[in-house]
């Protein structure tokens, strides 16, 4: 590093040389409003900042907020805001602050896990982080596709300012993700940051629309959108661009997505967010409308080896002996025991001989059952030695997946 550079703890005098650094580095658009919305989501406490006599420089940010992981809602350190100055590059910064960043959410004991989005993905293996959830991102056919699911129960759509009802979508929000492996806690201020409505989120599109279904007990579901206008020589033909839709009862979440396709003027329909097992490649009479992509999301990466396994549940029983490596965290590397099932857990160290050997990397990328410790063993990542490996029980009963970037 320069030897003018020295890593610190962010103040609050620092939210504008943060938002500043990453609205450049990330290649946003840098108006009052984008740079206000930034400054808004930092927590200046868990920002760990490089500074070069006075600027910003580098910036390493966590997030306070919970995750749901197999049979839980757990404290997961949210990583986010990672970003290196142009002028500062290829120093060692960015090591630096993520072994910081870390050494700091290990010793606070809160978080046995932290997650992130990898904006490159062979940066981040180098830190623990394994690819532990996966993303579909849809480009719908809207008007060549139906809907097939089942029926939604008695009720009616209402469409709503997504503000004026943000108390409604946050209730409906909390119900489903604590069922939703992947899906995140909302503070207020990132409830704040998804229902700005500036021009830059955007992208020439409408500004965000919203419905909610309500039945007798009040809403169940709601989805949230944007409409991009087009015409061509055929006519109309927008695009309804989805940002959430959430809903726990499959007639409700199929009804959802009749109404979107139902849109008036639009052709196509897409949507980011939608997981690899979503339930409306099943609903559909024709599912390659839905027009697939695969792409990565969520990173896991275990800080404290023996909580987070015991935070967890488990789809099988399982009793294994397992060594690991961590270059970062010295107190996670050693030989484990994980004893457990869907009810309870325990990871406690031993000097057992050895079911099988990996790094902190692999156990980050099973750990919400997305990939899975067979595949991880086939691809050379894990070494075997006996053939106890429980990758059945690191499962779950549903994909994990995502609803947002943060």
């Amino acid at each position: 590093m320069f030897e003018s550079v020295r890593l610190r703890a962010a103040t609050d005098e620092d939210r504008r040389g943060i938002a500043d650094l990453l609205l450049f580095v990330f290649h946003e658009h840098g108006t009052d409003d984008q740079r206000d919305l930034e400054m808004r989501i930092i927590e200046p406490e868990r920002s760990v900042v490089a500074d070069d006599d006075g600027l910003i420089v580098g910036n390493a940010a966590v997030q306070t907020r919970d995750l749901t992981v197999p049979g839980a809602v757990i404290p997961v350190a949210h990583v986010t805001g990672v970003g290196v100055a142009p002028t500062h590059r290829r120093q060692g910064l960015l090591t630096a602050m993520m072994r910081r960043q870390l050494t700091d959410i290990a010793e606070a004991g809160r978080e046995p896990v932290a997650a992130l989005w990898a904006s490159e993905t062979a940066i981040y293996p180098r830190y623990g982080y394994g690819p532990a959830a996966d993303r579909l991102r849809l480009d719908i056919r809207s008007r060549e596709i139906t809907v097939t699911g089942p029926e939604a129960p008695a009720g009616k759509f209402r469409l709503i300012d997504p503000k004026a009802a943000r108390a409604e979508l946050v209730a409906v929000h909390d119900a489903v993700r604590i069922h939703r492996v992947g899906w995140s806690s909302r503070p207020d201020y990132w409830w704040d940051y998804l229902l700005a409505d500036n021009d830059a989120m955007r992208d020439g599109a409408t500004n965000m629309r919203g419905v909610v279904y309500e039945t007798a007990d009040g809403p169940v579901g709601y989805a949230l959108w944007r409409v991009k206008s087009d015409w061509d020589s055929h006519g109309p033909a927008a695009d309804v661009r989805v940002n959430e839709l959430v809903a726990g009862d499959p007639g409700v979440y199929a009804a959802l997505w009749r109404f979107l396709f139902g849109t008036d003027l639009a052709r196509t329909a897409s949507y980011d967010f939608a997981s690899v097992d979503e339930p409306l490649q099943f609903m559909v009479d024709e599912p390659r409308k839905l027009g697939r992509r695969y792409a990565d999301a969520l990173w896991i990466r275990l800080v404290d080896l023996p909580a987070a396994l015991e935070a967890r549940r488990y789809a099988t029983p399982v009793d294994a002996v397992f060594e690991v490596t961590d270059p970062v965290l010295e107190a996670n590397n050693g030989r484990w025991r994980l004893i457990g099932d869907a009810e309870k857990a325990s990871c406690v160290r031993t000097d057992d001989a050895p079911d099988f050997a990996c790094s902190i990397t692999e156990l980050g990328a099973a750990y919400l059952g997305g990939t899975t410790l067979a595949t991880l063993a086939t691809a050379g990542r894990i070494q075997q030695f006996t053939g106890n490996l429980p990758s059945t029980a690191f499962q779950w009963y549903r994909l994990p997946g995502v609803l947002e970037v943060f």
